[in-house]
């Protein structure tokens, strides 16, 4: 069931670019300040004074006084007015880990606690924002002591309000989160205060390219300078927004395939741009990689200098032969390309659009209007769509039956893996306990609070928390394609406000019903929930909901649009890490991917792989079989046409046949009944009878039974004589006859007779022509072939 969705019923979760600055205020990197450029006597004193206590005569306190004078020793020796610029001319801040073995160099013997007092007197420099390391030098550091000193002597206030802002997270997680804002202070200086969008950025961007064990995904510290309104409030929720790099431009599209041929660089750009209006961004996108790598960067690396859209026939060839195969980074083919077609028809549409429009507007396009290389015939698409079709029927026709037991397989995997991480949740470290029929021993408990245990089978250490999770969401995605039949963007958009109460007009009932958000044809309709869904979407809820009063809103990133949403209350979002996200299509797919191996069900001796679109073909089709009409489909499932639902459906043979039954059994149910009666004998024998005076002397009669000749036997006249070609001299005959009395008439001015006659006249010459007609091409006995001698001949041709 499907209707019109209302006006304003729920705040629609259509993509916008939320909360990312233009341009972020990224913070320089100061080249001298105060402490840098203090006296060595000035300094020793502040820095022992922050540090140390010389009244308790510590073994630390001393190591750490020892190391600093060695080091300020080693830093007086190198070239600069700074102890920063010392630092930097003295290599330690490029050599990374190894920066120790750069002091002593020339010390034999150089003993272990020799680099332990570099370490703690570097350490001293740092914390007291003497010297500001780079990111690389500060991520190959393991010295948590270094940065604890750092966060007490450069803001403890401001970690103080963070380190409130974080009790509720685990130690790790407040641990990582503290550690990285003091990175950023101990390399860009200042307070916690002071930090801005573009340091978090650089620190994150620091964190990827030196694979620090995986924190660059761990955003809690940009959480908490957001919630303790370091950050402005026009600052993103996620740090995610501020990493990826947004919607480009037209221009910033094409330029990113290197093309240098300038002017065709621009008309590519004014053609994408003249087009746009009429595209959405993926599709922007899609014919600008086609026109942009496909084609043009293609011809540019195999015809250098190329500056015309007018290509030799061998030059155009060559490119259709090298578009027709994937092929690897040295050029050599893999595997034929799939749409192959569908790319050449692009390049078409190009040629075809600038012609049209050099009509309009000569100035602008004429000087580019060239032969197009691609003919109409290449790019028909008939056969591979009805290939494609067939395709996807057949793998429509094996999924349907096996249905049932895919969902058996959902839920009994998603019970496992519940029962798994219950039962191991109840049982002590390094004890053992079986779930699912496996025998496991449980790991320790860790800060993540995720539940590991080693699988006593394989000895492999599984993470039962990630598999519970993975088995849930893969029973719910099921769940709920199989009962809508929604695409998979449609379904991840669902949010708590989709729930909809419809008041039907005629009875007054209310029923619940789903709002399906604008996805491919940007129109939204509602779909009627069924108790079977209902009872799969109210366990999402709870589940997401985890015991709070409401959901948790979120920001989904569209990969095609490249664009994010507002937050909202999706339903489909899981917990990662310390923060909620939105789940992805990677993440459903992996999910289908492992249940379909852990189902191993297989068709024709092939394990079967489902797909998040599978179960949009199977809705329509069995939607359809069941009765449903195909437009009332077409309304459900969003389609502009019958014909794309019809495209979907997979109609079985047997059900074509018993629908004409059906037909059939309706229509003699209209009919009168006594048109079904047996015949009488007299009725046989008229109907008998009618065959046998259909012959005539000029060859059959081919009026029905039961109806009167209605020339009255005038046969040249008629046109349901069937001319046998063995009576020609008999109508030659009858055609002189006619001449002759049509001579008589005029002659007696018979004026009616005149008209009669000619009337005939013409009929009898029309079956003449017919009768010749037939002569001429009656069947001519060739008799058989004689195949030995030409055996024969062919068997001594190869001796």
């Amino acid at each position: 069931m499907t209707v019109a969705a209302p006006a304003a019923t729920v705040a629609k979760t259509s993509t916008v670019e939320v909360g990312r600055p233009a341009e972020l205020d990224l913070r320089p990197c100061e080249q001298s300040w105060w402490q840098t450029r203090q006296s060595r006597e000035a300094l020793v004193e502040r820095l022992l004074g922050l540090f140390t206590e010389p009244s308790a005569g510590r073994t630390r306190d001393k190591t750490r006084r020892r190391g600093l004078n060695r080091v300020l020793d080693w830093l007086e020796g190198q070239p600069g007015d700074s102890w920063q610029e010392r630092w930097l001319a003295s290599g330690a801040d490029t050599a990374g880990s190894s920066w120790a073995d750069l002091p002593l160099k020339g010390c034999a013997p150089a003993r272990r606690h020799h680099r332990d007092e570099l370490c703690c007197g570097v350490a001293l420099l740092v914390a007291g924002q003497v010297v500001r390391p780079s990111y690389p030098w500060l991520l190959r550091q393991r010295q948590a002591l270094m940065l604890a000193e750092a966060r007490a002597a450069i803001d403890p206030d401001g970690f103080q309000r963070l380190g409130l802002r974080a009790d509720h997270a685990a130690g790790w997680a407040r641990s990582d989160a503290l550690n990285k804002v003091t990175w950023i202070l101990v390399r860009k200086g200042g307070l916690v205060s002071d930090i801005t969008l573009g340091d978090c950025v650089e620190l994150t961007r620091a964190l990827q390219e030196h694979h620090f064990r995986g924190s660059a995904g761990r955003p809690l510290f940009y959480a908490l300078l957001k919630k303790t309104g370091v950050l402005p409030a026009a600052a993103p929720e996620r740090l995610r927004v501020l990493r990826l790099d947004g919607r480009r431009s037209i221009e910033q599209i094409v330029d990113g395939y290197g093309i240098e041929c300038r002017p065709v660089r621009d008309l590519l750009v004014e053609y994408l741009t003249e087009r746009a209006p009429d595209l959405d961004h993926t599709s922007l996108r899609s014919i600008a990689r086609n026109l942009c790598r496909l084609f043009w960067r293609d011809l540019e690396t195999h015809h250098p200098g190329i500056d015309s859209l007018r290509l030799a026939p061998e030059v155009a060839q060559a490119w259709k032969e090298r578009l027709a195969h994937i092929r690897d980074a040295d050029g050599r083919p893999v595997r034929p390309r799939v749409n192959y077609r569908s790319e050449l028809v692009f390049v078409r549409a190009f040629y075809e659009d600038i012609a049209r429009w050099a009509a309009d507007d000569p100035s602008r396009w004429a000087t580019w209007v060239a032969p197009c290389p691609i003919k109409a015939a290449e790019v028909t698409q008939k056969k591979f769509k009805s290939r494609v079709k067939s395709r996807m029927d057949q793998r429509t026709r094996t999924q349907l039956p096996l249905l049932p037991a895919l969902l058996r397989a959902v839920e009994q995997q998603h019970k496992d893996a519940e029962q798994r991480v219950n039962t191991a949740k109840a049982t002590a470290a390094e004890g053992r306990f079986n779930g699912g029929g496996q025998q496991f021993r449980r790991c320790r408990q860790g800060e993540s609070g995720r539940v590991y245990a080693v699988d006593l089978a394989t000895s492999r250490r599984r993470d039962l928390t990630h598999e519970e999770s993975a088995a849930f969401w893969s029973w719910a995605t099921v769940e709920v394609l199989r009962h809508t039949g929604i695409r998979i963007e449609e379904m991840l958009e669902l949010t708590h406000h989709s729930f909809v109460a419809y008041t039907l007009p005629t009875t007054g009932e209310v029923v619940p019903m789903l709002q399906v958000a604008p996805s491919k044809t940007d129109a939204e309709r509602l779909l009627l929930v069924s108790p079977e869904l209902a009872d799969v979407l109210t366990t999402i809820i709870f589940r997401v909901r985890g015991g709070k009063a409401a959901l948790p809103l979120v920001c989904a990133y569209d990969v095609f649009e490249q664009t994010w949403s507002p937050p909202m209350p999706f339903l489909f979002q899981r917990r990662y890490g310390t923060e909620d996200r939105p789940l992805t299509r990677s993440y459903i797919r992996e999910c289908l991917v492992a249940t379909s191996q852990a189902a191993q069900i297989t068709a024709g001796d092939q394990p079967l792989e489902w797909r998040p679109h599978d179960f949009r073909r199977i809705f329509v089709t069995d939607a359809i079989r069941s009765g449903l009409p195909p437009h009332i489909a077409a309304k459900v499932c969003g389609h502009s046409t019958v014909d794309t639902t019809m495209g979907y459906a997979a109609i079985y043979p047997e059900d074509v046949i018993s629908h004409h039954r059906a037909f059939i059994a309706r229509r003699r149910a209209e009919r009168p009944s006594e048109e079904y009666r047996d015949i009488t004998t007299q009725e046989w024998d008229e109907f008998l009878a009618h065959f046998e005076l259909r012959k005539v002397a000029l060859g059959t009669c081919g009026r029905d039974h039961g109806t009167p000749c209605a020339h009255e036997n005038a046969c040249v006249r008629c046109p349901l004589l069937r001319v046998d070609p063995d009576q020609m001299p008999r109508l030659e005959g009858i055609r002189t006859n006619l001449l002759d009395r049509l001579q008589e008439a005029k002659e007696q001015g018979w004026l009616g007779e005149v008209a009669a006659i000619q009337t005939t006249l013409a009929a009898a010459e029309q079956k003449l022509a017919t009768m010749r007609e037939t002569a001429r091409v009656a069947a001519v006995h060739l008799g058989m072939p004689d195949l030995r001698s030409a055996a024969g001949r062919a068997e001594q041709t190869r001796a």
